[in-house]
């Protein structure tokens, strides 16, 4: 039967020994009878069911419950057994004698013992039972008793042996306990069972230190355990608990803690990624063990064990003296709260920390430590570490070409020559010897703070000096308040581009620049004055050319007879001739490339501007090595982004007296690549290879280090122009049209000549015979056939082998487009031509919209492009898209050949440029130089009145061609 909760019942706690758990506890409701006995009739009673009594339970007897639940044995074996297994073979294989689990039956008399505790820490004021052997959980009553008896541990040396044992008193008389079938509960604090009786101890005595004796008068120390047990048993006793001893002498000391903090190096530290014993900037400090301990007299203790009483032992033969020492804790702790107070997370006795982080803590907190009583001292006596204030004080002048640095550097009353610190610092060493043989550590900050100033300072005969070109770094130190800073108002301007002041326009120079274009040529200028080397890195289609060409007509005009030279990639010669032509005709140029070009180099002189390509300058560096050039430029420098590259080490070799760069990507792949273009036009800014890729390539690529890439951005930046279209919208017109100038390779040009040949003969033949009206069918013919050619001979044989200049650059500028996030539509009047774009896509993994007139789902398309972030490309071919679409999330647009008409162009444009497009447009036409797309595209300008109100398809196109205009197009 079940005990009912409508009637009387009460909960009673029975205790039972298991055969392998030792003593467990289980929770009982038993009914009572009308008298309010217990009765006979019980159930057990849990968590699961223990609201049912409800009325019976306080808040306590649901902490028993929960607590005695654990520790049955069917949870005791889930618990450390997640499979499921029969309760009889876990404890069977668990707790056999021979092949036993130790280790786990330890475990489980661990989690056990916890648990007794916790219950009997909450068992006063509970009525508590032992179960009888039939399970009868109310067998016999026990009854706690409040007050706890005490303990003290006897011991008598002689001769031969130590006789060792307890006496218990409770309540003033001496306790009979041994042979009378008491038992222990628990052991940490103990709770015993004498007569019915629960009794606790003061002290916390541990139930281990009584088992033994429970039926045991004494235990015996025989002479040859002596020492070992006097040192790691009784000196334990003599500590926590009173003693009785006999035969050696028991002493106390009552005196007050003196603090002392030793410092000692850690030799031979086993390093792991976790170490912190390498600083910020790389170099291997080593570490030093800061130990707090108390001394009372000469007796030492660690500060991680505070304890009232701690012992020490001094032994002088066979006689034993037990100093008993009553440290005061609470002093203790207010000298550990001191400590922490300064910023020291000391948790135990000991502290390992980085060298310079110690050396400074203690610099900074020694008077306050040594004011409080604390005494420093050192363990080494070999190595003496120097404890007093370190100081740096610099200051930086401006002087012609360099800045002159002063420094004063002092450890206590020690002055060290700045050279001297500079070479530790620079060897990644943080230890200098002083003149009293101390060692002095020299601060982590100082190379956080210092650390480019120490790289980038040149040492000469009388000082150490900066160059100019570090102008960055002196501004860092004065804004830092790190160092003294004089410089020019004038030099200050390279810091803020704004304030740059305004240079006159050339007078030569045709054309005007937009407001930041001339913003531009005033930063061109500026650095030009100061001879710095520069970077103009705007985004592709904002003019990088146009203010280059603008400088070079300013040189022309100040500095007459002296000769400029500007490498690019072969395909943009022709583009910069022709833009020269326009922006500045009265420059002289001259055009270095070919095989049969003159390599007297004497010639250049004769001219304001070389152009020659890359490919050309690595063949020839021994001869352009031996002028001496006004400016050299790079277009597209990203070329020498690899410093190991045969074309980056042979442009370092040209001589000048001006250095500047022209790129939309200074960093394609790697902060290297930065490098080893500023290192071009700034040798020394960035420091050498092998410094910049410890301090700054490995920090920022691979650990993410803000602080690092915010350093390497104050370095470059007064030296690195870039403005997105984004900056400068209000100053750009709604379009921007670009031509871009390609030049065929060798295998596609001897293709054009071949078909040009052929259709040139045949066509001026037929007109000389039939007449240009009957001609139209083949001229069609010939010219398609031209234009295919001049982009991609592919196009018209399927067989060609060879490559194509055209598609070269276009593939070029896509990848260089999406790097910086824009959306491309790219048009071409010939679907063969979209398929080659589409391989090349396909093989670079880059996914794209596609449109011709064979699309059915042209919507899913446009909303491709339109929706989809990872749809950046566009390919359409122009008849196709050239009406009906909306794709204003384009900002580019790629015209991969030159339409007949203009106007077919220009709707092409529009399908970007219209109502709701935020962004400026910018297009580009892929012209191929010296073929019929050329000539097509100089026909449109002769014909653009007619283009505009005639012109709409190819046939009308033809038949507004003349005799001469087709000659022309077939020259």
């Amino acid at each position: 039967m079940k005990v009912s909760p409508a009637s009387p019942f009460q909960l009673i706690y029975s205790l039972y020994n298991h055969e392998y758990l030792g003593i467990l506890f289980e929770s009982f409701v038993v009914q009572l009878d009308q008298s309010g006995k217990l009765t006979f009739l019980h159930q057990n009673i849990s968590a699961k069911n223990a609201k049912e009594f409800a009325s019976g339970l306080d808040e306590k007897d649901y902490e028993l419950i929960k607590e005695m639940d654990s520790m049955q044995q069917e949870a005791v074996v889930n618990h450390f057994h997640k499979k499921r297994i029969k309760v009889n073979e876990f404890f069977l294989k668990t707790y056999d004698k021979e092949k036993g689990n130790k280790v786990l039956q330890q475990e489980i008399e661990r989690y056990l013992e916890r648990r007794r505790s916790r219950i009997m820490q909450m068992m006063p004021g509970k009525m508590i039972f032992e179960m009888g052997n039939d399970g009868e959980p109310a067998w016999k009553e026990l009854h706690m008793d409040y007050e706890p008896a005490t303990v003290l541990f006897h011991f008598r040396k002689n001769e031969d042996n130590t006789h060792y044992f307890p006496t218990i008193k409770h309540k003033g008389e001496k306790l009979d306990f041994q042979y009378k079938g008491a038992y222990i509960i628990s052991n940490d604090p103990a709770w015993m069972v004498l007569d019915n009786q629960v009794i606790s101890f003061a002290k916390n005595v541990d139930g281990n230190k009584l088992k033994p004796f429970l039926n045991k008068k004494f235990i015996v120390i025989p002479k040859s355990l002596e020492e070992t047990y006097y040192k790691k048993f009784v000196a334990q006793i003599v500590e926590s608990y009173d003693v009785y001893a006999k035969g050696f002498d028991i002493e106390t000391i009552m005196t007050e803690p003196k603090p002392h903090l030793t410092i000692q190096e850690l030799i031979g530290v086993q390093k792991d990624i976790f170490s912190q014993a390498n600083g910020e900037n790389g170099h291997d400090q080593g570490k030093l063990l800061l130990d707090l301990s108390f001394y009372y007299q000469q007796y030492k203790f660690p500060a991680e064990r505070l304890s009232p009483i701690s012992v020490n032992l001094d032994q002088r033969e066979d006689q034993y003296v037990f100093y008993r020492v009553k440290r005061d804790n609470e002093k203790e702790r207010s000298y550990l709260d001191l400590v922490r107070s300064t910023g020291l997370e000391i948790k135990g006795a000991k502290l390992t920390m980085p060298k310079s982080k110690a050396i400074e803590w203690i610099s900074n907190h020694r008077r306050k430590l040594e004011a409080a009583g604390f005494v420093i001292d050192q363990k080494s006596e070999e190595k003496k570490y120097f404890l007093g204030k370190s100081e740096i004080s610099i200051e930086v002048r401006e002087n012609i070409d360099w800045f002159d640095i002063d420094a004063i550097v002092k450890f206590g009353e020690f002055k060290i020559p700045f050279r001297d610190l500079r070479k530790y610092i620079l060897k990644k060493q943080n230890e200098i010897p002083l003149p009293n043989g101390e060692i002095a550590v020299i601060p982590e900050t100082w190379f956080t703070e210092y650390s480019e100033l120490f790289a980038f300072s040149e040492e000469s005969d009388k000082a150490l000096t900066l160059k100019k070109h570090h102008l960055a770094l002196v501004n860092e130190l004065n804004t830092q308040n790190l160092a003294s800073v004089s410089f020019s108002r004038k030099l200050e301007q390279l810091q803020d581009f704004e304030k740059i002041e305004d240079y006159q326009m050339p007078e030569a120079f045709k054309g005007t620049l937009r407001p930041y274009q001339k913003a531009g040529y005033n930063w061109l200028r500026f650095l030009q004055e100061f001879k710095f080397g520069g970077c103009l890195a705007d985004d592709m289609g904002l003019g990088k050319t146009v203010q280059t060409l603008a400088l070079l007509q300013s040189l022309s005009e100040e500095h007459k007879g002296e000769t400029n030279l500007l490498i690019m990639p072969t395909s943009l010669i022709y583009n910069w001739e022709m833009e020269a032509r326009k922006f500045t005709p009265k420059l002289k140029v001259l055009v270095y490339t070919g095989t049969d070009r003159n390599k007297d180099v004497s010639q250049f002189q004769k001219y304001d501007l070389v152009l020659t390509s890359y490919g050309i300058t690595r063949l020839d560096i021994d001869l352009l090595s031996e002028f001496y050039f006004n400016y050299v430029i790079l277009d597209e420098s990203q070329a020498i982004k690899n410093p190991e590259s045969n074309i980056a080490r042979a442009v370092k070799k040209l001589k000048s007296r001006n250095r500047l760069i022209l790129t939309g990507t200074p960093v394609e792949n790697s902060t290297m690549d930065l490098w080893s273009q500023m290192s071009f036009v700034n040798p020394g800014l960035l420091g050498g290879q092998s410094f910049f890729r410890n301090e700054y390539q490995l920090p920022i690529e691979k650990k993410k280090d803000e602080d690092k890439t915010l350093k390497l951005y104050n370095l470059v930046k007064p030296f690195i122009m870039r403005r997105d279209k984004s900056q400068v919208a209000k100053d750009l017109p709604e379009k921007v049209e670009n031509v871009k100038y390609c030049s065929m390779t060798e295998a596609q040009a001897d293709a054009y000549e071949t078909a040009k040949s052929y259709y040139r003969n045949q066509i001026l033949d037929q007109i000389e015979v039939a007449g240009l009206g009957k001609s139209q069918a083949m001229l069609l013919q010939g010219l398609t056939r031209l234009r295919q050619i001049a982009n991609h001979p592919r196009l018209s044989d399927a067989d060609y082998g060879g490559d194509s200049g055209k598609l070269e650059d276009i593939t070029y500028m896509l990848i260089n487009s999406l790097g910086k996030g824009h959306k491309i539509l790219v048009f071409s009047q010939f679907v063969k031509h979209l398929a080659l774009i589409q391989e090349f896509l396909k093989k670079e993994k880059l996914q794209y919209a596609y449109l011709d007139g064979a699309t059915k789902d042209r919507k899913k398309q446009v909303e491709l492009f339109q929706e989809n972030d990872d749809y950046n490309i566009f390919l359409i071919s122009l008849k196709a898209g050239g009406l009906g679409l909306n794709l204003t999330k384009a900002d580019y647009v790629f015209i991969l050949d030159p339409w007949w008409n203009p106007a077919a162009e220009n709707q092409a444009v529009d399908r970007a440029h219209r109502i709701g497009q935020n962004n400026k447009v910018f297009t580009y036409k892929f012209i191929t130089k010296n073929t019929v797309e050329e000539k097509i595209l100089k026909l449109q300008q002769s014909k653009l009145k007619l283009a505009k109100n005639l012109i709409s398809t190819e046939e009308s196109f033809m038949k507004s061609l003349t005799k001469e205009d087709i000659s022309q197009l077939l020259d």
